[in-house]
């Protein structure tokens, strides 16, 4: 089967559009993923890679962050996670050759489903000042380059270092240390533009800012509430979970302004229900709600669960909790007709919700970017805590809190030291480990680090992985300020946007996979990752790697290292490139609840870190206790004609990664430039489905931003709400418009107004 890559740019802007499915995965999904690896990789391989996806001895999926089962299916992956390995594991091959015949400004005018298609990078390439293409060039030299630019600097805080959630707890765990050595706490990651609100929320509340459930305890629950979630497509194996729950006699609800195939029905392809038969039905109760108000819908669940005598775990409040008086206050004061204003949803839906979570001891509520990404984020997932603090649900087997996370190794990532704002007690640890002061000042995140680079007061950025150009907010801005850097640099596996848009200068480092096998001078090493609910585990590549030019993150990271630090340094860091064992030996000795990392990994399923609320009831916060929090309720005012957009993914992406252009569940086919609008908006509005619009963000500073050309699609949304696909949406979100208390973006929010389009 051919391997090679498309060789035009598809048209993205003339959508087909069908009805929405109501059922996810079955014999579609495993034919659409089998047809897409199978033209990326060939027959064998498919066969040999898949089948090792998230086993013991095999390779952690890159495609989110979902815990594995204790005892792996043989066939223990998704349709998207098969697309992600289809992806890296491709036979497609990006070289220097394909570098001679496109130009940087031929590369920025393609889409990300081009420049994705075209395969692995297998050489440094270059991109010198004045320069119009990269060039191939030696790691000596790209070593050189990076170290002469970074040791010019006046400041080390003119430098920032971003990192992407796939890479490993061994690479983190050195990156952080480089940069730390080096002089900066400059370490924006991905978190800052996802779950950034839930660890704000939940380490005020409980002390932890990870979530509190094991896979097992949804398997025990009475009532899950996935909010602001859509596990179909962003992580379809949590269906078998939810599918698994169900079998036990758990009831499901739904919190979504969109109705979502996964979560009406699972067609599970591991099993001849799935297969043959008509699935599982998952949602007991669908809230559809309008974005921003889900704040308003769990605190006024917690005045009813207040005001219910004997509904209230009072022994667990008194033992246990800190702030409840003040919280109890004003969640009283909740509004029946202020919660309608806010959520969309009627007295008799949130009653059945009531009733269900009264009738229920084991409570888990679960949830993803649909909570995080509004100005009032932090305050929401607050007041979802105060919801499971009431009835006892933190510390309880089959209860507790659930963010669901994205990348597969972005919250080991945070574990490893990967933040802006590292604590005190990990910067004592590691200076003690290695013999020198870290920095203590707050680094950037990445809307900072934008600020800074935009501004002057950073001019070298080193992205570890990712898509930092198209995931970040303010599209126009996030460019402008990447151009104005003297250098960029990006370790990367495949060709993206950000490798053109670049500073002055530019350097693309090609490197390892999960596939691959990673071989250093200490022989075969494998790496470590930590899943979304703290559990970390091994991950072995075993294919040959795309090029013999390839290094690992690791490799780069100490390489860089001993060339930007030189004799200044005391870590061994050859030592530490030729085997991964001695990095894992001093993770141990820095980072809590790796004791006997080394033994304790080789397990299999490896093991699961501590996590005081959930093991012992025991809150790590300033009070010592778990904290209800009293704040107001907010959400946000749409005026009259405008809509309230979220971005959101389509089934055929994982963030900026584009596998392909349908988003099968909701019936588009063909095209990415889509805004989904309740039909009765749209006819309000004036706009037949299939019309075309722009999309234009307000803002209180009056300032504006458009992006053009949407096929306008009658969608069964809720009403005022619209949703359109990211990244092609970024440009409407403001740098400065953030979260409060995470400054995360703010993309589940935006006021739009939809204007014609001029000419099609």
């Amino acid at each position: 089967m051919s391997a090679k890559p498309p060789a035009a740019d598809p048209i993205q802007d003339a959508p087909s559009v069908t009805e929405p499915m109501s059922a996810a995965a079955g014999p579609a999904a495993i034919a659409h993923a089998m047809k897409n690896a199978q033209r990326q990789m060939g027959v064998r391989r498919t066969a040999l890679t898949l089948l090792r996806v998230n086993q013991h001895e095999g390779f952690d999926c890159p495609g989110c962050a979902w815990p594995d089962p204790d005892s792996p299916h043989a066939f223990e992956f998704c349709e998207n996670g098969a697309k992600a390995v289809a992806e890296e594991a491709t036979l497609r091959r990006v070289t220097p050759a394909f570098f001679a015949e496109h130009t940087v400004e031929d590369l920025a005018g393609r889409s990300g489903y081009w420049l994705g298609q075209q395969g692995r990078l297998t050489h440094p390439m270059y991109l010198p000042e004045g320069g119009d293409r990269y060039e191939p060039v030696g790691w000596e030299m790209a070593f050189d380059l990076i170290a002469g630019e970074l040791r010019a600097l006046p400041d080390p805080d003119r430098a920032v270092f971003y990192t992407s959630g796939r890479t490993s707890n061994e690479a983190a765990f050195l990156y952080q240390l480089f940069a730390r050595e080096f002089g900066t706490n400059n370490l924006p990651d991905c978190s800052n533009l996802c779950h950034e609100s839930s660890g704000a929320a939940l380490t005020e509340t409980l002390g932890v800012g990870k979530g509190s459930v094991l896979l097992d305890d949804l398997h025990r629950a009475d009532l899950i509430i996935v909010a602001g979630q859509n596990p179909g497509t962003n992580h379809p194996r949590m269906l078998t979970s939810l599918e698994k729950a169900k079998a036990a006699g758990a009831r499901i609800i739904t919190v979504n302004p969109l109705p979502e195939a996964g979560l009406e029905r699972f067609k599970n392809p591991q099993t001849p229900r799935g297969l043959a038969g008509g699935g599982t039905p998952l949602t007991d109760l669908f809230l559809q709600i309008r974005l921003g108000g889900d704040q308003a819908l769990f605190r006024l669940l917690n005045k009813l669960i207040i005001n219910r005598g004997g509904a209230v775990d009072t022994p667990f409040i008194r033992r246990h909790t800190h702030g409840f008086e003040a919280f109890s206050t004003v969640a009283r004061a909740a509004d029946w007709e202020e919660t309608r204003r806010a959520t969309g949803l009627s007295r008799t839906d949130i009653e059945r919700a009531l009733a269900m979570v009264l009738a229920s001891r084991r409570i888990i509520v679960c949830w993803a970017m649909g909570l995080t990404q509004h100005k009032h984020a932090v305050p929401t997932i607050k007041e979802v805590v105060n919801f499971l603090l009431l009835r006892g649900n933190i510390g309880r087997p089959g209860a507790g809190v659930c963010p669901v996370r994205g990348h597969s190794n972005v919250q080991g990532d945070r574990t490893m030291g990967i933040t802006e704002k590292p604590d005190a007690a990990f910067l004592d640890a590691l200076g003690r480990e290695f013999g020198f002061e870290p920095p203590r000042d707050p680094g950037f995140d990445v809307v900072e680090s934008i600020r800074a680079l935009r501004d002057g007061a950073a001019t070298v950025f080193f992205a570890m992985g990712g898509n930092f150009v198209a995931a970040s907010p303010d599209t126009a801005v996030t460019e402008d300020a990447m151009r104005r850097a003297r250098l960029t640099v990006h370790v990367s596996t495949k060709l993206n946007r950000s490798h053109c848009v670049t500073g002055a200068r530019a350097l693309i480092l090609p490197t390892l996979g999960r596939t691959e096998r990673d071989v250093q001078g200490g022989g075969a090493q494998f790496v470590t990752v930590e899943d979304s609910m703290g559990v970390v585990h091994t991950s072995r590549g075993r294919l040959r790697p795309a090029g013999p030019r390839l290094l690992s993150e690791p490799a780069i990271v100490c390489r860089l290292a001993r060339r930007v630090l030189g004799e200044s340094s005391a870590t061994p860091w050859e030592e530490f490139e030729r085997d991964y064992r001695g990095v894992r030996a001093r993770i141990a000795r820095v980072v809590p609840g790796f004791e006997a990392f080394e033994e304790r990994v080789a397990r299999p399923g490896g093991f699961t870190l501590p996590h005081a609320p959930r093991d012992e009831r025991h809150f790590p916060t300033a009070t010592g206790k778990a904290n209800f929090t009293a704040a107001p309720v907010e959400y946000p005012a749409v005026p009259e004609g405008r809509l309230l957009l979220q971005t959101l993914r389509s089934h055929d992406q994982y963030n900026t990664t584009i596998y392909g252009l349908d988003d099968r569940y909701r019936g588009i086919s063909g095209g990415r430039r889509v805004v989904l609008v309740n039909p009765e908006d749209a006819k309000e509005l004036g706009f037949d489905d299939g019309a075309y619009a722009d999309l234009t963000s307000e803002w209180t500073d009056g300032t504006e931003r458009t992006a053009p050309g949407f096929r306008v699609v009658h969608y069964p949304t809720a009403r005022g709400c619209a949703a359109a696909y990211y990244p092609e949406t970024n440009v409407l979100v403001p740098l400065d418009a953030t979260a409060d208390g995470s400054n995360t973006p703010t993309s589940k929010s935006l006021v739009i107004r939809l204007t014609p389009t001029a000419e099609r």
